[in-house]
Formats: C-alpha cells, sequence, structure tokens
C-alpha cells in the first residue's frame, strides 16, 4: 500500500507540474511550503500552550493565597507580568586572553552570588509595587521572554511564601500538591532557558538571566517550596547539572573561562542543597574519573588528548573539592557517607593513576590526590 501511494504520488507531482519547472524542483517546492505551513501549525500550538500556562499560573497562585493579589489591588496577570525589581547593571566585560582565568569576584560580575543576596531584599511586596504589562502577545516569544515568564511566576511564589512566612498573608502551599503539572512545567522552562543562555553567554549578562540563576537557588533553598519543587522536578534538575556539566567539558572557545567559571559557580550554589549535593558529587567523580583514565590511556600509548577539555576538568576538580569540603565541615562526618557506587570506582587503582600521569601531569595528578584525601578521610591532611 505504502509503494503504491508513493507511486500514485509520484505521478500527481509529475501531471499537476507548471511549465518550466522539474520534477525535481516542483517536488521541492511543495515539500517547503507543506512544511512552512506544518511549522505554522507548531507555533500556534506552542502559543496556545504558553497561555494555557500562563493562566494556570494565575489560578494556582490565586488559590495559594487569593488575598495576595486583593491587598495589593493587581491581578495574577499583572503579577506575572511584572518587571525584575531593581534590575542591576553589570559592567564586567569577557576577558580578551583565553588564558587569563577571571579573579574571584567574576561570579559577581554576572550578578549570580550578589544577586542572590539581593533577592532576599526584593522580596519584600510592601517595599515595591507591582506593575501592569500589556495582555499576552501571540507573536513569538523571544529567548528573553521564554526565561522571564517562569521567573515571574516563581518570584511571586516566593513572596508569597515570605509574606506567610512573617505573618502578613495567609497561605496554603498544599495547593502545590494538587496542582504538579504548573510547577514542573515553570520549573522546566526555567533550567531550559538558564541551559540555553549559558551554551551561548552574553556580557555583561543580562539581568533576567542573573535572576533567573537567584531564583532558582532561592527555590531549593526555601525550606518549604524546597520539597514541593524537587519532588516533582528532580530528574529535571539531574538533567540540568548534567548539561551544566558538559557545558563545562565541551566549550572550546578562546575566551571561555569567564563564561565557565560562572557555570561552575551555578553547580556550587546548587550544591548547598542536600538533596541535589549528594547527586553532583557523583556525576563530577564520573566524569572526573573518565577523564583521568582516558588521559592515562593517552599518555601509555603516546596519542593526542583534548588539551581543551584538560584545561576545563580543572574547574569541576575545584567544583568537587569544594563540595566534599561543604559536606564534611557541615556535617562533621566523614565523607564515606556519600559517593556511593562512583566513590568506590573512583577511588580503585587512583594510586595507579597518579602515580603514571604525576611527572607529565603534576597538576591534575595533584587534584586527584586532594579529592581522594578528602574521600578516604572527609578532610585535607
Amino acid at each position: 500500500y505504502l509503494k503504491i501511494s508513493k507511486l500514485a504520488l509520484a505521478f500527481a507531482i509529475i501531471h499537476s507540474k507548471p511549465p518550466g519547472k522539474s520534477s525535481k524542483e516542483y517536488t521541492e517546492y511543495l515539500a517547503k511550503t507543506v512544511s512552512e505551513q506544518d511549522f505554522g501549525w507548531k507555533w500556534k500550538v506552542q502559543v496556545l500552550e504558553a497561555e494555557v500556562l500562563r493562566l494556570r499560573q494565575e489560578l494556582l497562585l490565586n488559590r495559594i493565597a487569593p488575598r495576595f493579589c486583593l491587598e495589593n489591588n493587581t491581578s495574577a496577570e499583572t503579577l506575572l507580568g511584572r518587571e525584575s525589581v531593581n534590575p542591576t547593571s553589570y559592567s564586567s566585560q569577557l576577558e580578551d586572553s583565553g588564558c587569563d582565568v577571571c579573579n574571584d569576584s567574576t561570579f559577581d560580575s554576572l550578578g549570580t552570588a550578589s544577586d542572590f543576596h539581593q533577592s532576599e531584599q526584593n522580596v519584600n511586596i510592601s517595599q515595591h509595587r507591582l506593575e501592569g504589562v500589556p495582555p499576552l502577545n501571540l507573536c513569538h516569544p523571544s529567548k528573553e521572554k521564554s526565561l522571564t515568564a517562569p521567573v515571574q511566576f516563581l518570584q511571586c511564589l516566593l513572596e508569597i511564601r515570605k509574606l506567610s512566612e512573617g505573618g502578613i498573608l495567609q497561605a496554603d502551599f498544599s495547593e502545590l500538591e494538587n496542582d504538579s503539572f504548573t510547577i514542573c512545567n515553570s520549573v522546566s522552562q526555567l533550567l531550559d532557558g538558564l541551559t540555553v543562555f549559558y551554551n551561548s553567554p552574553k556580557f555583561p549578562a543580562p539581568s533576567f538571566l542573573t535572576e533567573g540563576v537567584s531564583v532558582l537557588i532561592s527555590l531549593i533553598t526555601d525550606t518549604k517550596l524546597s520539597n514541593h519543587v524537587l519532588k516533582k522536578c528532580f530528574k529535571k534538575m539531574e538533567e540540568f547539572k548534567k548539561n551544566l556539566i558538559q557545558i563545562i567539558l565541551r566549550n572550546k572557545s578562546v575566551n571561555r573561562f569567564q563564561a565557565l567559571h560562572s557555570v561552575s559557580e551555578t553547580l556550587g550554589l546548587l550544591g548547598r542543597n542536600n538533596i541535589l549535593r549528594n547527586s553532583l558529587i557523583s556525576l563530577l567523580l564520573l566524569e572526573i574519573r573518565q577523564f583521568a583514565e582516558q588521559l592515562l590511556q593517552a599518555h601509555q600509548v603516546q596519542s593526542v588528548y583534548d588539551i581543551t577539555q584538560y584545561e576545563n576538568i580543572f574547574l569541576l576538580c575545584m567544583i568537587l573539592e569544594q563540595l566534599l569540603q561543604n559536606e564534611t565541615e557541615e556535617s562533621n562526618i566523614s565523607s564515606s557517607d556519600y559517593g556511593g557506587e562512583e566513590k568506590i570506582k573512583f577511588l580503585k587503582n587512583l594510586d595507579q593513576i597518579i602515580l603514571h600521569l604525576s611527572d607529565e601531569f603534576p597538576l591534575f595528578s595533584l587534584y586527584l590526590w586532594r579529592v581522594s584525601v578528602l574521600l578516604n578521610s572527609g578532610q585535607m591532611q
């Protein structure tokens, strides 16, 4: 049947092709026309899905805290359309040398660390009025809008949380259990948007990017909201961490260190959450172990290795070391309680790897040794 259908379509195209145009050209023209129509329908579906999500966000906010909108004389649509409060101007510029690693203030140049603390002040609704925006435009959403939409909704959620904690507002966060779709999709949009911008960073960093990171960190560190978010979006968070690790490893641009440093800082902030920390440690152990084994194999057969990936791996080593140090300092227990299977694989034959690589790659061998000490004893010797 399929062969007959294809043959009939071919005859129909040949029979109906206009004069002066070959069958191939006419077929390509028809294919392009159909694909454009298909893209148009897909775009309409995306617009409608975005509108449905926006309405569900409004409804969820009203269910959690109906008085939130009434007391501030603003609609839920206005809440979702709020612009970022006190946008910060980031003046840092891209370093002009790919060999120049940025200083400790680089992360603040992207605004994430400072914005994380600033967000604690921004959530006070009594100090700021929310401004309205026009209704949804049925036009192609920019990357900025795709990120700011979930950020605005989650900011409202955090503001309600702060007001309820202070006894100013009554809120029922059990509604989050009844509407997992909305919270999951909002967090997923935020993580996808952050991944896109980390893949193609701009300097100075746009305020909506730094605000997105700030909202994400606030969500996973909030005592009430983090359980709801992580329970429903754990797989997405895991995927996000894996994407960030690959962004660090695979980036080959000359002027990459400032951008990669900001990604590493975001991973470090995610690692502050106890639930995310253990899985992040396992992911880092896996990547570093695999690279060490590949480097050893290349060294033994005297083959070439990826020098760019070798440079980038040190960021992962530094993140891992910091996470292990934080774990032991906060819990005051041996690091043998975390790492699991990846810890065992990492430590297996590690002494032999360090022995063979120490002459040619002393710095990397030193990092491997430092990590192994932390894994074995829970503290630096």
